[in-house]
């Protein structure tokens, strides 16, 4: 599996020692001190369930190239449906503010949109959740959907 390179980021695919780690509560030390954060850990027990998961069109860790820890996680729920995908990110309290989360959820919508299964990917975003729709608009996401629950963006092939 290729890891994807961004100029502060790598996002190499989870493994399923990394699953096991987060699962039974192991501390690796290339982990950020935060993490994982809650919803790393909602995934790792996804994935625990679903070790298909466990591929390049998955999910990922966040590695920040500076000291090479693990800052969080984001990934693709697959496999796409009528071409379009969901994609979900989260990065560690201590590195959110940094551009991280736009970095990666770019960079992974990117390679999702070169495969030939997908021309959308979409995301929903609590309206509580402000800072999270920002980071689908600095990665070119656009709103499509808005309701009382749930704000929805997406990202097509240009």
């Amino acid at each position: 599996m290729t890891d994807l390179v961004t100029e502060r980021l790598i996002l190499r695919p989870w493994d399923a020692s990394d699953v096991k780690a987060v699962v039974e509560g192991s501390r690796r030390p290339s982990w950020a001190a935060d993490f994982p954060a809650e919803g790393d850990g909602v995934i790792a027990g996804l994935v625990e369930s679903n070790p298909a998961w466990l591929s390049p069109f998955g999910h990922r860790l966040i590695i920040e190239r500076a000291t090479s820890e693990v800052v969080g996680s984001l990934g693709l729920f697959w496999p796409p449906s009528d071409g379009q995908v969901e994609i979900g990110y989260g990065v560690v309290p201590s590195r959110q503010g940094r551009g991280y989360a736009s970095e990666a959820t770019a960079a992974l919508t990117e390679f999702a949109l070169s495969l030939d299964d997908v021309d959308t990917v979409h995301a929903g975003v609590e309206p509580s959740n402000p800072a999270s729709a920002r980071v689908l608009e600095k990665a070119g996401f656009r709103q499509y959907d808005n309701t009382e629950e749930l704000i929805s963006y997406r990202r097509t092939v240009s």
